[in-house]
């Protein structure tokens, strides 16, 4: 039984973490309710597989990205400093929020809360795509310059590269990363959001930059996650059964990341709000009418 729930969360863990549709609050609410359909709780910690499986679809971004990460090394060496400072917002909040209010990360009611802000910010993020943005334009790269394919396309020529971001911009995503610790709150959606609404990133650009953005954010939680799991001996889980978890949540993680990527490049990103806001609306209610009884 225990297999059998780790292989379904790690299934909704590799749709969920790239697709912005939080992978957390759908690891809690799908959680929930084979605890509530079943009447077994989850052996050990759900932050625990949480994490774990995270590692699992932290190959997949490694593995899809692996072009971007070794520019870093050369052409694209002044991403480096930028990612650091993204990512200081999320290391902080998260230390904070696991140390004070570590309830709240396993908290399906705020799961549900989490998705409909993920959804408005979504809608929020995404409005404004839909018309030039002039005010970059003295900032575009020299290919702005070719005829653009797409409608769309044009509508990027406005935008800039996530080489050109600031360290402003790039501190401003990483706070909008840091929220993304909360349970409902997607890590990708805010990222991807505010890289386009703040930062007037290029679509395809805003994706990249979210994503390179997640490798010291993730792998550092992983890590000291996996450290502490070695040390504690498992934490009640199969060692076997969190590696089967984490190879699925990889392979799924790729299909995944790949719709996404293609969502996003044809201007569909904020479809996703229509999944999030009904479901986050719904899960908020139940748990609410739950609590009352």
């Amino acid at each position: 039984m225990e297999l059998l729930r780790i292989v379904i969360l790690a299934v909704v863990q590799g749709l969920t973490e790239f697709l912005p549709i939080s992978s957390d609050g759908h690891l809690l609410i799908a959680s929930s309710l084979f605890e509530a359909i079943t009447g077994n709780k989850l052996v050990g910690k759900q932050l625990t597989l949480t994490i774990v499986l995270h590692a699992g679809t932290l190959v997949t971004v490694l593995v899809v990205f692996r072009k971007q990460l070794l520019q870093l090394l050369s052409t694209d060496r002044r991403v480096i400093p930028l990612l650091i400072v993204g990512t200081i917002p999320a290391g902080i909040f998260g230390i904070a929020l696991k140390k004070w209010c570590g309830p709240l990360l396993d908290s399906p009611l705020a799961g549900g809360i989490g998705l409909v802000a993920t959804g408005l910010i979504l809608l929020w993020g995404t409005r404004n795509t839909e018309q030039p943005i002039h005010a970059a334009a003295d900032k575009a790269t020299p290919e702005a310059d070719a005829k653009p394919k797409t409608e769309l396309d044009a509508l990027d020529s406005h935008r800039i590269r996530y080489t050109q971001l600031s360290y402003v911009q790039a501190f401003v995503i990483g706070c909008f990363q840091a929220v993304a610790v909360l349970p409902g709150v997607s890590r990708s959606g805010s990222t991807i959001a505010s890289g386009l609404a703040i930062a007037k990133l290029r679509r395809e650009d805003a994706a990249n930059f979210s994503f390179l953005l997640s490798v010291p954010a993730v792998g550092g939680a992983v890590l000291l996650e996996l450290i502490a799991l070695w040390k504690s001996g498992g934490e009640g889980f199969d060692v076997g059964h969190l590696a089967i978890g984490a190879v699925v949540s990889m392979l799924v993680g790729f299909v995944a990341l790949r719709w996404l990527l293609l969502w996003v490049r044809g201007g569909r990103l904020h479809l996703f709000a229509y999944w999030c806001i009904p479901l986050g609306i719904v899960v908020t209610a139940w748990q609410l009418i739950g609590s009352s009884h």
